[in-house]
């Protein structure tokens, strides 16, 4: 399945994440959170992070790395 396309402005990536639902609780499979709800986190975060910044475009990358960071470290560390 292809990847979703991060939109320039941010209003339905923040309607994708209402939607998802998401909290920061583990998966169902386990303690480890599927691939889905890692991705989840991580889009959830990086838009917190553009919000943060006063929603200016063109820092994507950054905020999805630095997310991807965030969220690696919370559930190496569980």
């Amino acid at each position: 399945m292809p990847r979703a396309k991060i939109p320039r402005n941010g209003s339905s990536l923040k309607k994708q994440v209402a939607k998802a639902g998401v909290s920061s609780s583990p998966g169902t499979n386990g303690n480890h959170p599927t691939p889905a709800d890692l991705e989840a986190e991580i889009r959830r975060r990086a838009y917190e992070l553009y919000e943060r910044r006063g929603c200016a475009p063109g820092h994507e990358s950054e905020d999805w790395l630095i997310a991807e960071r965030e969220i690696a470290a919370r559930h190496q560390g569980a």
